[in-house]
């Protein structure tokens, strides 16, 4: 070795003149090619940079981020992922929702224009007061928030279980409200009775189906297979509860089982309203919990999460939700089974958005209950009758997909 080489290695260059680190840390010297590479680090104060170039401003997005149709908003020390498609499915959604919401306002006996009714909404005072403030509003607020009730529980409910077919009428919890509020009403109870009774039953239902579901950290097959197990066994006893009747209650019962939400309005609401409220932190939460729960359990626990207690948190809030919605407008099926697939779909992701399976589980209910009121007009169709009508074929449609995809 000739003596520059060797003043060359002492100085911490290699005989090429490339720079040699020295340490623990060393590496060897990387080739240059045509194309230029840069790291990406962060100065001082907060700057992306350039390795080798000077620091300026790099916008984060998630484009450069590498995850194509996402943003990030930073606020403050928080940076939160926008999917930019979920964003206009949500104002699609929010639009047709206000659509379907005032030609339900409008159709009917007396037909009120969708003028007036804009004005009676704002106050203006006109002819129609009566007929849109005090008849058909309550009812349309009623079925805009148990609908949103509706696609929030579903998507809990599925994301935990992950399965497309996990719904809260699937799984046994409406079963459950269904078989308390059958008694009740068939053993002459109090009508104010029957809610808190069907809210205790639902309850009741999901705390069975977790004894069942949420061994062996709460896998997705057992906990579907508990479900629908929980489910036959419910509706059985409700059956026999029915049965041995008087016909009069019996049929008090069925109509109730149906679901729907003719001659119910604020109060009803009021009690999905506040039960939203309270949970809305919780729903905060699951947003984010939700992107970790279709992890596996060694792949959570290994970067500090505790996957079964947050699959059992994420599902008790989707359990209360459905129980708290079907005490008050009955068993109203299929809204929290198709609002959270459509979301998905329509979004294209892997699993269903919150808002997004809200807003489309208040535009099906909505559109369900004003084709309950007008088809068949002046006879009412309940609007589980509806809801059943969609979701049946739905639901048929994914057990043939899903067969499918096995074979």
């Amino acid at each position: 070795m000739s003596a520059s080489s060797e003043s060359g290695l002492r100085d911490g260059r290699s005989p090429d003149g490339t720079a040699l680190a020295s340490g623990p840390d060393a590496r060897a010297p990387q080739p240059r090619t045509g194309v230029a590479t840069a790291d990406v680090g962060d100065t001082p104060d907060g700057r992306a940079t350039r390795s080798g170039t000077e620091a300026a401003p790099l916008r984060a997005t998630g484009r450069r981020a590498g995850l194509p149709g996402r943003s990030l908003l930073r606020v403050g020390p928080v940076s939160l992922q926008i999917r930019r498609r979920a964003v206009l499915v949500a104002l699609a959604s929010t639009g047709l929702l206000a659509a379907a919401a005032v030609l339900s306002l409008s159709l009917g006996t007396p037909y009120v224009a969708p003028a007036d009714v804009l004005r009676a909404l704002s106050g203006a005072g006109t002819p129609y007061d009566l007929v849109v403030l005090d008849l058909r509003l309550p009812r349309l607020v009623l079925a805009a928030v148990a609908g949103a009730a509706f696609g929030l529980a579903g998507t809990l409910i599925q994301s935990v279980a992950r399965n497309p077919i996990a719904s809260p009428d699937v799984v046994g919890i409406t079963q459950g409200a269904g078989l308390a509020a059958t008694v009740a009403i068939t053993t002459g109870a109090a009508a104010v009775l029957v809610a808190p009774a069907a809210l205790l039953g639902g309850l009741a239902a999901a705390l069975l189906l977790l004894a069942l579901g949420a061994r062996h950290g709460l896998a997705a097959q057992r906990f579907v297979l508990a479900g629908v197990a929980v489910a036959f066994a419910l509706r059985a006893l409700t059956e026999v509860v029915m049965l041995s009747a008087d016909p009069i209650d019996g049929l008090r019962a069925q109509v109730w089982l149906i679901g729907t939400l003719a001659g119910k309005g604020w109060t009803e609401s009021l009690w999905i309203a506040l039960t939203l409220a309270a949970l809305l932190p919780v729903l905060a939460w699951a947003g984010w919990a939700l992107n970790s729960a279709a992890l596996d359990d060694d792949t959570a626990r290994g970067v500090g999460l505790r996957p079964v207690a947050r699959r059992i948190g994420l599902a008790a809030t989707g359990v209360v939700l459905a129980a708290t919605v079907t005490a008050q407008v009955g068993a109203v099926d299929f809204v929290a089974l198709v609002a959270p697939q459509l979301a998905r779909r329509l979004v294209r992701a892997e699993r269903p958005p919150l808002v997004c399976a809200a807003l489309l589980g208040a535009l099906l209910l909505v559109l369900a209950d004003l084709a309950g009121r007008r088809l068949l007009a002046p006879t009412q169709l309940p609007a589980g009758v509806l809801t059943a009508a969609i979701g049946g074929p739905y639901l048929m449609f994914l057990l043939v997909r899903g067969r499918r995809r096995s074979a």
